[in-house]
């Protein structure tokens, strides 16, 4: 599956903002089952897992700059959470800080799919426990 991009996040970095003013301070949410038909339609599947910094309420950031039409996310931080259902990772949303998940045309959110190897989101095992912590290691999104 293709990154996904909502319409709110097209919006705001063709001209109002920037990928990262749009979406630093916001969280990683992991779920299991049927993956939304867009990133503007509202959440569906089962949720596993919101990732934060240090797993925290403080949200997650981005360097400070991109290179070769790249982003990635702020080295020194560790983006990480507890799982809170147990379940077979399929799809995560990133979403910004205040996102109710509902259907929204205004929220600046990509959406892809979660894998062991050549997903948009690659973790280690896609089979979560509930009470198990949850780390993302490495997470980069371009702009093509």
């Amino acid at each position: 599956m293709a990154l996904k991009s909502s319409t709110g996040l097209k919006n705001a970095v063709l001209a109002t903002s920037s990928f990262k003013a749009a979406l630093d301070g916001g969280k990683v949410r992991i779920f299991a089952g049927a993956l939304p038909a867009d990133a503007d339609a509202a959440e569906t599947g089962t949720l596993l897992c919101e990732v934060s910094l240090n797993g925290t309420a403080t949200g997650l950031t981005f360097a400070a700059a991109a290179a070769a039409g790249t982003i990635s996310k702020a080295a020194a931080e560790v983006w990480s959470g507890t799982n809170v259902a147990t379940g077979t990772a399929t799809h995560y949303r990133f979403v910004a800080p205040g996102d109710t998940g509902a259907l929204s045309t205004s929220e600046a959110r990509p959406q892809g799919s979660v894998g062991l190897i050549g997903a948009d989101l690659n973790i280690s095992n896609t089979n979560l426990t509930s009470g198990a912590p949850q780390t993302i290691d490495y997470y980069t999104a371009t702009l093509l």
